[in-house]
């Protein structure tokens, strides 16, 4: 009986370990997009404090190509929309693998008990 309930902890630990690996790296994700966020937020600072007679470049491969101010400006505005978009939804899913985490722990604390409580019934057989 105590064999059964090991196997079934290693299988639950694996589980819970990969799911750490899943919060990890949606957490290093969303990292990246704050870090997309705060670039383009200065971009678009500073693309407000432009008027119609400065010219705008974008960098294209390594060649550089006009462009005009309300086209770079919505790209900018797009962009932070997207990037916003992509920080709520990995917040979504964070949170979500947090609360399945968390469900997790008390399935291997239970198990964990049960698997005491059958090692302490066979050693009182023996």
């Amino acid at each position: 009986m105590a064999e059964a309930i090991q196997k079934k902890l290693k299988a639950e630990v694996e589980k819970y370990t990969q799911m750490q690996k899943d919060v990890s790296k949606s957490m290093s994700a969303r990292q990246k997009l704050e870090t997309q966020l705060a670039e383009n937020n200065i971009v678009k600072e500073e693309l407000d404090l432009l008027d119609t007679t400065n010219t705008v470049f974008k960098l294209i491969g390594p060649v550089l190509v006009k462009q005009d101010l309300d086209e770079a400006k919505a790209t900018v505005t797009k962009r932070l929309e997207y990037i916003n978009g992509e920080i709520q939804r990995y917040e979504t899913l964070l949170k979500d693998l947090e609360k399945k985490s968390e469900q997790h722990r008390e399935v291997l604390s239970s198990l964990q008990q049960e698997y005491q409580r059958a090692q302490g019934l066979a050693v009182g057989k023996v």
